[in-house]
């Protein structure tokens, strides 16, 4: 019986940066285009390409996923009930969309074909991310296998540390903690095609040189992959079958024919769907033209059909628009180049909500909403890195209607999901700290109305809407979407584009920052390659953009309310040992829940692990709840000291002495004879359960039990007094009998234990003293 022969497997070490990554082609997935295991430190991402069918859908089916498994980094989930790793987390759906930014523009135009690129991560070593291992395996992917691809492209991560002005090339998360910019890039070394970025305010002449920085090392990376393909990689197939073609020719071949003869209405048309006038004149043109060539011309009709009429027209708007932004100097909407849309904003847009704002720049609509909550509310995340407890998210949405449209509505798109954690980055550097601030907080943006740059209208609702709710944000962060328009001689940067422009346009830039640097970037682009003066002075204009617009913004307010909200629950955050959280949560949660039921406040402990300190969060709508509970766990916490005086109460009454609760969640025993400088036969005669009585420490026993007395210090000076000056003699009743003149103790065991206890104990003062000692 014969085996099939295990395929040989193709290695190569390539340097990103200062480090090693291993690539493996063959070993596993034999029957996809092409299936790579990328290595760096003991994190391995398994990327694959598979070719499918041809579909028709109106649009190229390319679908990218990220898959994160838990066991990668020896993780069991933590449900009781569900052990299956589960929908990914928005942060694995943005890898995901980060890649299939990268890899979508450099695909041939026609393809019909179904291409999914799926990324596995296999093992994560808690230091080396594994989102760029899979860009760069999807990438590789690609450029070896049979489908046609305009690569070879790549993608790593930049950090920059501002004490050294050293950039890291695909920095470890330890590293990542000394960095001020979170920079990715996907391109070569002679374009880039897509960014994202989040940074603690970086001046632009240092993000430029960062992409810079990134270009030369992909350039590197490009050039070791294509020494791969030239030893490994499949000849390219056609997927672009030749009726496409023809179709795709008679196509341009009528545009060209219609724009010559209706350029002047095209550039009219243009001008009205940028100022949103639903009777622009595209349908009647389009009217006009199918008469012209499919009605009215029998010859061409067997040529051109009515659908080859639509889709040459709808690319000369498009044709239309790009000359007269690059010829003719104007555009759709008349406004000047770098000149920004009117803006109105409005604070408190909504009653009851604790913080709310509305922001419009043009037709582009957004409110976005604060809401507050003791941390405890955070989002519990479960991912490769373990478990997280997010305080602060931001979320997007934008419903059909916000474009006029009908269509599905539910679920948020990756689109959705992006945008969000655009404008959660772009916030995030300026959030006070959880010591500062001890809430959760939850802002989501609605587009109510979309023409070109919602998320860094999300940007701006938001610092409105924390500043409205009171949040003590640092300083406040507004955001612009910059476009480009170039035919390869001349370079036009617009600013603030609208949707018309994004759609027609060469790039499209989205900066968030605040009046001191840049907090996010988001940039997708169509070119191959931007000269460095052309990206300077698309920083340098959408800064000016962006403290434009932010001076418009703080119209409404200037600056974090110092109150928050009557709604908002109020939040007090302690600190106490973390030693010490088992004894305020005590056995089965019972101490920390009687606290929640004595006072009516919330109570949730986090434990801070740098500082070795339990955060107490106590929340409730009423001030007198909180301390309330702030006092009991207060006095819980506190450490006394021998001779402090409190006002307790009686908990426990016993012959030999009483138990007072001097402060919360804390007793002590009183003995009978620290009760009275009088004989005192029985505890019970002089103490009730519920009495109040006034006690001092006298006494903090090695076990940490704490002895009580309700003498002052003077008497009590005054019986240790007279117990010193008497004569001890040898006790030979036992060994309790000893201590009787120091406690008040029992009269010795040879009396036995319960005649002891009985007559001893109960006697005190300086008789019982005398009485046991002497004896």
């Amino acid at each position: 019986m014969s085996y099939p022969t295990y395929p040989t497997t193709y290695k190569k070490d390539i340097l990103v940066g200062d480090k090693t990554v291993s690539i493996e082609v063959g070993k596993f997935s034999q029957q996809v285009s092409a299936a790579v295991l990328i290595t760096c430190g003991e994190t391995i991402v398994h990327s694959t390409v598979a070719l499918g069918r041809k579909v028709n859908l109106g649009y190229f089916p390319l679908s990218v996923e990220f898959a994160e498994k838990l066991y990668s980094a020896g993780v069991i989930k933590g449900s009781r009930w569900v052990k299956r790793d589960g929908r990914p987390l928005d942060e694995v759906i943005l890898k995901a969309r980060v890649i299939d930014r990268s890899l979508r523009p450099l695909f041939p135009e026609g393809i019909t074909n179904e291409v999914q690129v799926i990324n596995t991560v296999f093992s994560y070593d808690g230091q080396n991310d594994p989102d760029m291992l899979g860009l760069l395996g999807s990438a590789i992917g690609l450029a070896i296998s049979e489908i046609p691809f305009d690569g070879p492209i790549a993608g790593l991560r930049i950090g920059y540390n501002k004490e050294t002005s050293e950039f890291m090339t695909n920095p470890t998360y330890e590293e990542r903690e000394n960095s001020s910019l979170d920079l990715i890039v996907a391109g070569s070394g002679d374009a880039v095609v897509m960014v994202e970025a989040g940074a603690y305010e970086i001046v632009e002449s240092v993000m430029v040189d960062a992409l810079i920085k990134a270009q030369e090392e992909m350039g590197k990376i490009c050039i070791a992959i294509n020494e791969i393909v030239a030893e490994i990689g499949k000849d390219k197939i056609e997927l672009i079958d030749d009726e496409t073609k023809v179709i795709d020719a008679k196509i341009k071949a009528l545009a060209d024919k219609i724009y010559k003869k209706n350029v002047v209405e095209l550039k009219e048309i243009v001008k009205k769907e940028g100022k949103l006038i639903k009777e622009s004149g595209f349908d009647k043109l389009k009217e006009k033209l199918i008469v012209q060539f499919v009605k009215e011309n029998a010859k061409e009709s067997d040529e051109v059909s009515e659908k080859n009429v639509s889709t040459a027209l709808y690319s000369l708007t498009k044709r239309a628009a790009r000359e007269l932004i690059l010829t003719d100097g104007v555009r759709p909407d008349g406004r000047k180049i770098d000149e920004i849309r009117q803006i109105w904003t409005e604070v408190d847009v909504f009653p009851r909500t604790h913080g709310s704002a509305m922001f419009k720049r043009g037709a582009t609509q957004g409110v976005t909403i604060v809401t507050l909550a003791d941390p405890s509310r955070g989002q519990l995340i479960e991912s490769i890195r373990g478990e997280e407890n997010l305080k602060y998210f931001h979320h997007y949405s934008m419903p059909p209607y916000a474009s006029g449209e009908a269509g599905r509505f539910g679920f948020p798109k990756r689109r959705e999901i992006g945008h969000g954690a655009l404008a959660e980055r772009a916030l995030r550097p300026m959030l006070p700290d959880q010591a500062d601030f001890p809430y959760t907080i939850h802002v989501v943006t609605e587009i109510m109305s979309s023409n070109g740059s919602t998320s860094q209208a999300a940007v701006c609702g938001s610092t409105l809407s924390l500043m409205a709710a009171g949040v003590p944000i640092k300083r406040p962060v507004a955001g612009i979407a910059m476009g480009l328009m170039s035919d390869g001689k001349q370079y036009i940067v617009l600013s603030d584009i609208q949707g018309l422009e994004d759609h027609v346009g060469d790039m499209d830039f989205k900066v968030a920052g605040t009046k001191e640097g840049i907090t996010a970037i988001q940039m997708d682009i169509k070119l191959k390659g931007i000269p460095r003066k052309v990206l300077e002075q698309a920083l340098e204009q959408a800064k000016v953009g962006r403290l434009h617009i932010m001076n418009e913004m703080l119209k409404a307010i200037d600056a974090p309310r110092k109150e928050l909200s009557p709604y908002a629950p109020k939040v007090q955050q302690i600190t106490i040992p973390a030693s010490r959280i088992g004894e305020l949560i005590g056995p089965g949660g019972k101490m920390i829940k009687s606290i929640i039921e004595k006072t009516g406040a919330e109570i949730s402990v986090d434990e801070d692990k740098d500082n070795e300190l339990g955060l107490v969060n106590i929340s409730s709508p009423e001030q007198e709840k909180i301390d309330a509970a702030t006092k009991i766990i207060t006095n819980m916490m506190r450490i006394v000291e021998v001779g402090e005086e409190f006002d307790g109460v009686v908990i426990r009454v016993e012959g030999y002495g009483a138990f007072v609760e001097y402060l919360d969640g804390k007793e002590g025993l009183v003995h009978v004879s620290a009760m009275s400088t009088e004989f005192i036969k029985d505890a019970g005669d002089l103490a009730k359960v519920g009495d109040t009585v006034h006690v001092m420490i006298s006494e903090i026993k090695d076990d940490g039990k704490i002895g009580l007395s309700m003498l002052t210090k003077d008497q009590q000076t005054e019986i240790n007094a007279k117990r010193e000056s008497r004569p001890q003699r040898p006790s030979f009743r036992g060994r309790n009998g000893g201590n009787g003149g120091s406690n008040g103790g029992y009269r010795g065991k040879d009396r036995g234990n319960d005649r002891g206890n009985d007559r001893g104990g109960s006697r005190s003062g300086n008789r019982g003293g005398s009485y046991g000692g002497n004896r």
